[in-house]
């Protein structure tokens, strides 16, 4: 069988017929790009993808990285694809010309990442950390550190990574305990540890920038104490040269279920007291910074999460397609030639539950990164604003529903296998074990509820719910006046007006049960909030393939329009129900979790 990635006619239809980035153009900092150049780095991501990530991702995930004698090692097919991955410009994708850059819109440039994500997600994880970190030393790092640490970060000689946990402190940052002595001039001295880090230690390139919260010594208490350093793995002179060891020990390896490709490190934290940080910023406002990283890593999680679904159910539907398996259930002649798997109903249902979620995670992902390109270029000041307000709501329910149903997704993959798709024989019980982390890492999805409901649905009065489901209501009503989506147009609105009460409800009732009870509900109103989502950006795709197919219906695109409307027609009748369901127990803010106490386990 092939082992297709991506639909690169999906990715076309979501960026130029629903997202319509050419218009991106228009505007100064793009005005170099058009279709011809957007297509030609996503048609090199896919061929660097799939000739130089995908060829080594099962031989990464079963040979992970070593550790002898005081050295992480890593099969050399990894530095292979990541050298082919810097050569081609896309560690640098998103930076200016001037820096060596190819100046695309984060939108494009999140596009060609999903090639790399669906062919071997452990491998691109270095570069996905080197860029979040490249981004966040562009926005807050002082020139000389730029000078010494992003340039070589861009150019592909050192790699970046984020090293926030620690044993006693997860997701709890307020818990951090690795502290920060000053030695004048912005440096300190640093002590502690971390733990769960990835791409801390490895042999792909001259050294790693640590981006490192740490507490300055005498600081206060919990995330305020916190301040964000520049730790390198090894001391970098003035000049750029690589000294000696900056005291950063990797003391041990974590070996996980999936993405085993990635180096996941403890690392001892100045054990000897050589171990020197530079402050980025102001003291106290780490965390604050390294929000700026995280959040864009977030939305880079939903989209791996996205991109192993979609490749997980593609290669499902090409396994369904070519598998002969019984017969139709109305057919008792045992003689009867076989049909194929994709003829049996249920089959179709676990198709059509993949096709939901990973084309429906992707368009997701590529619309919250279009609110990034928008938030930081639009020439109007008040639509920069509504696109930050909307990228403040939508990360968490990306981030979190996503990764949560594209697991979902890839477990049916492996189901439409049956036993085949339990072993190792074929790649769609590692997609599940990969995508296995994305409900953990760069924030774990309980950690995302409590931050949608318990921050963003509140903050400033609501504005950035209110501007959603605007949104959400604008896509209703032009698919009301579409023929053949009137059911699916008023299935979202009362959806929308079931939200708005809802959470009405809850605010209140927050007021008289206490802020414990209110959060107790977080993951259901996640769960909620996903689904009503993932019901309109499958309306607003129906919309755009009813209209094409009015005016074409006899273009050979047909069948790609009528899966996408049908798909459309099992997102409202199969999911969306589910979240109606939910109402009255988030509105009661149930305690039933609350008060269930931990003698009676």
């Amino acid at each position: 069988m092939n082992e297709p990635l991506l639909d690169p006619r999906d990715l076309n239809f979501l960026l130029y017929e629903m997202l319509d980035v050419e218009a991106l153009t228009r505007l100064p900092r793009f005005a170099d790009h058009g279709r011809d150049t957007f297509d030609a780095a996503l048609e090199t991501a896919r061929q660097i993808a799939g000739d130089r990530f995908r060829t080594h991702n099962r031989k990464s995930d079963l040979q992970e990285p070593r550790f002898r004698d005081g050295r992480v090692e890593t099969i050399p097919e990894i530095k292979s694809a990541l050298d082919a991955f810097n050569a081609a410009g896309f560690t640098s994708a998103n930076f200016d010309y001037a820096q060596g850059g190819m100046q695309l819109p984060w939108v494009v440039a999140q596009a060609c990442f999903a090639w790399f994500q669906a062919a071997n997600i452990s491998t691109v994880a270095y570069p996905f950390l080197t860029i979040a970190a490249a981004n966040l030393l562009e926005r807050f790092a002082n020139a000389e550190q730029k000078r010494r640490y992003l340039g070589p970060m861009l150019e592909g000689r050192f790699f970046g990574t984020m090293a926030l946990s620690e044993p006693q402190a997860g997701s709890s940052l307020g818990d951090i305990r690795t502290t920060a002595e000053p030695l004048g001039e912005g440096r300190y001295r640093l002590t502690g540890s971390k733990m769960w880090i990835s791409g801390a230690a490895h042999d792909l390139s001259e050294t790693i920038v640590n981006l490192m919260l740490a507490r300055v010594r005498g600081g206060p208490a919990g995330v305020k104490g916190l301040s964000l350093f520049v730790v390198p793995r090894d001391r970098v002179g003035e000049d750029g040269r690589i000294g000696g060891s900056n005291d950063v020990t990797v003391t041990g390896l974590n070996h996980k279920m999936g993405y085993r490709g990635t180096t996941n490190t403890v690392l001892s934290i100045g054990e000897d007291g050589g171990c020197i940080g530079e402050l980025i910023g102001e003291e106290g406002k780490g965390l604050a910074y390294m929000f700026h990283m995280m959040n864009e890593a977030r939305i880079g999680v939903g989209m791996g999460a996205a991109a192993l679904a979609a490749t997980g159910y593609l290669y499902a539907l090409d396994y369904a397609r070519e598998r002969l398996q019984g017969r139709h259930p109305d057919d008792k002649d045992p003689a009867a030639p076989q049909i194929r798997l994709i003829e049996h109903a249920d089959v179709r249902r676990m198709l059509l539950v993949q096709k939901a979620v990973g084309e429906g995670g992707l368009a997701l992902g590529l619309y919250a990164a279009l609110l990034v390109d928008r938030r930081a270029l639009d020439p109007e000041s008040d639509r920069r604003a509504r696109a930050g307000l909307l990228l403040e709501i939508v990360t968490p329910i990306y981030k979190a529903y996503i990764s949560e149903r594209a697991l979902e997704a890839n477990d049916l993959s492996i189901q439409v296998l049956g036993g085949y798709g339990y072993t190792r024989d074929y790649p769609v019980e590692q997609f599940y074990r990969d995508n296995r982390l994305n409900p953990i890492h760069e924030g774990a999805n309980g950690v995302q509820a409590i931050d949608l409901l318990g921050r963003k649905v509140r903050q400033q009065e609501g504005a950035a719910l209110r501007a959603l489901i605007a949104e959400m209501r604008a896509t209703a009503e032009t698919a009301a006046a579409q023929p053949g989506l009137a059911e699916e147009a008023a299935g979202l609105a009362a959806a929308l007006d079931l939200w708005e009460t809802t959470t009405r409800q809850m605010v209140a009732a927050a007021a008289r049960k206490g802020e414990r009870a209110y959060l107790a509900n977080a993951s259901l109103y996640m769960t909620f909030a996903g689904q009503v989502t993932l019901a309109w950006i499958w309306l607003w795709q129906a919309v755009l393939s009813s209209q094409a197919l009015a005016a074409a219906p006899d273009a050979p695109t047909t069948d790609f329009y009528r899966g996408k409307l049908q798909t459309c027609r099992y997102v409202f009748r199969f999911e969306l129900p589910k979240a109606l369901a939910l109402a009255d127990t988030l509105a009661a803010l149930d305690a039933t979790c609350l008060e269930m106490q931990p003698a009676w386990f």
